[in-house]
């Protein structure tokens, strides 16, 4: 488990993180949200003990950061966006230096399991300097992965992909968690791929946390009054009941709710009128949620 509990920083009179704390469960993924600036990388070397806060206190399996830096640098691995990768050495060299660094036993072994996980068996002896943005980040990954943390924080670990890229390190990602149970933190602005792996989610702002919970626990606190569109085929028309649709254009209609708990009363009350296709409810993915989370904060 990690304790995030009044983290403050500031840099000279520049204040980084204000009263900053949350709760991170074991084994969970954690969606780290928020716009340049809003201090989620200080955050994260905080809570690896690679930087110090000015008040507050960061436990990591009951590790206060500050005091067990080298104990708590153990158990974790951090993927940032400079991949801290030796370009004139070739990848599996690389590996074998931060191995020797790490004074892992059986390295070549480990070595040749990360290699083959990250589908980098055909790069490996190639000096890293030639490789695509892509190509660096899985051997950054795998650099990370050596001394088998039980906790990651990645930052913005899929800038940079192409489109299968960007699968491939997700995929790796909910391996990691579903057979490992690693801990993983990530940070990114691409939302829609942290909808793909996250089970929870910290949106900070101006250096503060200003929501968490799981996906569906903030929608509900910020959607009370949903829009649904349907897709169906009504010959007698869309009104049914006590629910008119605000806007219809073809096979399609546009409802506007007083409440989520409506949502399955207009669907039943539609099937009895026709053929219902698919229901949808506007502005449900995470990115819309964080667009409202941003303006709902905006004068604080």
């Amino acid at each position: 488990m990690i304790e995030v509990r009044d983290i403050n920083k500031h840099f000279g009179e520049q204040q980084a993180l204000q009263r900053v704390s949350f709760t991170i469960k074991q084994g969970s993924i954690t969606g780290l949200i928020g716009p340049n600036g809003s201090g989620k990388t200080t955050l994260i070397r905080i809570m690896n003990g690679v930087l110090g806060a000015n008040s507050g206190q960061v436990t990591i399996q009951g590790m206060d950061t500050s005091q067990q830096t080298e104990k708590v640098l153990a158990i974790c691995g951090t993927l940032t966006e400079q991949s801290g990768l030796y370009e004139n050495m070739s990848g599996r060299d690389n590996l074998l230096f931060f191995a020797d660094a790490f004074g892992l036993q059986r390295a070549t072994e480990r070595i040749d399991e990360l290699v083959h996980l990250l589908e980098i068996q055909d790069y490996q002896h190639r000096k890293v300097g030639t490789y695509s943005t892509g190509m660096k980040k899985r051997l950054g990954l795998a650099r990370v992965l050596l001394h088998r943390p039980s906790i990651l924080f990645l930052d913005e670990p899929t800038n940079g992909l192409d489109p299968d890229g960007i699968q491939m390190v997700l995929r790796i990602i909910r391996q990691l968690n579903t057979e490992l149970s690693l801990t993983i933190l990530i940070s990114s602005h691409v939302l829609t791929q942290l909808s793909a792996v996250c089970d929870h989610y910290i949106f900070m702002e101006k250096g503060r946390v200003v929501e968490k919970g799981t996906e569906q626990e903030i929608i509900q606190r910020y959607q009370s009054a949903p829009r649904l569109e349907v897709e169906a085929d009504m010959p007698n028309g869309w009104k049914t009941g006590i629910y008119s649709p605000e806007t219809v254009t073809a096979h399609t209609a546009t409802y506007q709710l007083s409440s989520r708990e409506h949502i399955p009363l207009l669907l039943r009350q539609l099937t009895e009128h026709g053929q219902v296709y698919q229901a949808r409810i506007e502005g449900n993915d995470l990115e819309s949620i964080y667009f409202a989370i941003r303006e709902a904060n905006a004068h604080e």
